[in-house]
């Protein structure tokens, strides 16, 4: 038989595999909603709570999709705050943030940082974000290196923990859960000297990288946090 004559047997018993194109998009940017600008391009955290990072990525279920919010933060690189949802809706980020507010110390500053998504420009969101003192930054175009550590975070999970697919959201939630105890308080970091988030999370000062430095320190003269 020759390749037309088996495609076709393929085709008529529904047996053959289109190349689909369909991709999952977890940011809406198209909308009326002031977008904020970029105020850690030249940022180095220094401690815990000087800097968050947000993203959202989707967790595939057996006949359908749920969406993982997640808060990291990024001089730490522990995940401060999560939430899985069946829906993208400004709620479900909202539990996320709502989360990592619940774990900052009242004194600390922080820089919340974000892609320019509707769930982030929110009129709700950004009130919390504001009530909360927090400082609001996003970034400018569709360039990962502006979010890059909620980026490489999103890839540890997928690529080293998460399954590739759960029965369902219940299924889900469980396993999430396990999966970020193990990346907080199990799991060492390259970009982190090869320790576990959680020890980091408690300390202050530089750490050193095994690898590129997506922040860089700036003058305290102009720090961010100084002018508040």
């Amino acid at each position: 038989m020759g390749r037309d004559g088996f495609f076709d047997l393929l085709k008529r018993h529904k047996l053959l595999v289109r190349n689909s194109k369909y991709r999952i998009h977890t940011t809406n940017s198209k909308h009326y909603y002031y977008r904020y600008p970029n105020l850690v391009k030249d940022f180095m955290p220094m401690q815990a709570h000087e800097l968050w990072v947000s993203d959202i990525t989707y967790i595939p279920l057996r006949n359908r999709f749920a969406y993982l919010f997640l808060i990291t933060d990024a001089y730490s690189r522990k995940i401060v705050g999560y939430h899985i949802s069946d829906d993208m809706k400004v709620s479900s980020a909202i539990v996320a943030l709502k989360k990592a507010f619940a774990q900052k110390p009242a004194e600390a500053l922080v820089i919340h940082h974000s892609d320019r998504g509707i769930q982030y420009c929110s009129t709700l969101y950004v009130q919390i974000l504001q009530q909360n003192h927090a400082q609001i930054s996003m970034t400018q175009n569709g360039d990962p290196y502006e979010n890059a550590i909620a980026e490489r975070i999103n890839g540890i999970l997928k690529t080293e923990l998460l399954r590739t697919r759960y029965e369902d959201i219940e299924a889900a939630c469980r396993h999430v859960a396990y999966c970020i105890n193990v990346y907080n308080n199990k799991r060492r970091h390259s970009s982190l000297n090869w320790q576990i988030p959680e020890h980091v999370h408690q300390q202050k000062g530089p750490q050193i990288k095994r690898w590129k430095n997506y922040y860089k320190p700036i003058d305290k003269s102009t720090n961010i946090l100084q002018e508040t």
